[in-house]
């Protein structure tokens, strides 16, 4: 499965995200990505055919996320937009580029992540180039809230059922931190040590609450700089569970699986590495493959 230019050369695939199993769409194994021509394409894994396409020329797409029943998805890039389609007609539903009076102006540079909050059908969580978090609301069309602080430069802004906002920032200190969505407050900022392979500090691409439901909440990271990737306990005030560390290049991705046993992280190097998470005692590391 490869996007294509009008010149028949390959495309960079800039985000992706597998539709919810609770798509109320016939189809399943369906895979969305987006794409650096502004398109955005519905995929068929199992066919490996391309069943639709959104164009939009004038644009660059560098995030984009489901929402929770996969009704609904949402798209932003280099104008600086946030559009939200309907998944069974893919029609555009709203294009969100603005504020609301002296709360907040919406963003002013590109966006690069995108995530629908939790258990709510109306609101999307969005970061960028510009140093902020924007609240949107798709009922009135427009930013609601603004929080000041996390430069965002890859999938890296994520919400869990508490409430909570995390952020990985490009930059060398504090990059990865907690917010809270009522408040827009800073919670916590995640101690990220430097890696006593490398001196360098990591600049995110990338971070993840674990998906589980039932376990215990860990959080994941990794970028560039000292190339690489860290896992936390949440539940264990955000102890360290483990390193990828001794990349020869930066992490640029990375997911949880649906239980906290394992995960997978990517990036320059052209690996993907498999990571098993054991229980954190004293004494256990995980063990890629």
């Amino acid at each position: 499965m490869q996007p294509q230019s009008s010149y028949g050369f390959g495309l960079p695939c800039t985000a992706i995200r597998f539709r919810p199993l609770t798509s109320a769409t016939k189809t399943k194994n369906v895979l969305l990505a987006a794409n650096s021509n502004g398109s955005v394409e519905h995929w068929h894994i199992t066919s490996g055919k391309c069943l639709n396409a959104i164009s939009n020329t004038q644009n660059q797409l560098y995030a984009l996320d489901y929402r929770e029943d996969g009704a609904m998805f949402a798209t932003g890039g280099k104008d600086h937009a946030i559009r939200v389609y309907d998944e069974a007609t893919k029609a555009e539903v709203s294009c969100m580029d603005s504020g609301h009076g002296t709360l907040t102006a919406g963003h002013s540079n590109r966006v690069f992540s995108i995530k629908f909050v939790p258990e709510d059908d109306n609101t999307i969580v969005s970061g960028g180039w510009d140093n902020t978090l924007q609240i949107w609301d798709v009922r009135v069309g427009h930013s609601v809230r603004g929080i000041y602080g996390p430069h965002i430069a890859g999938d890296a802004v994520d919400m869990n059922m508490r409430g909570e906002i995390l952020t990985g920032s490009w930059r060398p200190e504090n990059p990865l931190e907690l917010w809270d969505f009522g408040s827009g407050k800073r919670m916590a900022t995640v101690p990220w040590n430097h890696s006593a392979l490398r001196s360098e500090p990591c600049f995110l691409y990338a971070a993840q609450f674990s998906k589980s439901k039932t376990g215990q909440q860990l959080i994941a990271a990794g970028g560039s700089g000292s190339n690489e990737a860290k896992v936390f306990n949440h539940d264990s005030n955000n102890k360290l569970v483990g390193t990828i560390a001794g990349l020869s290049r930066g992490v640029f991705s990375l997911d949880f699986a649906s239980v906290n046993d394992k995960m997978v992280v990517a990036g320059a190097d052209a690996a993907i590495r498999i990571i098993d998470i054991y229980d954190h005692t004293p004494g256990e590391k995980g063990r890629m493959r």
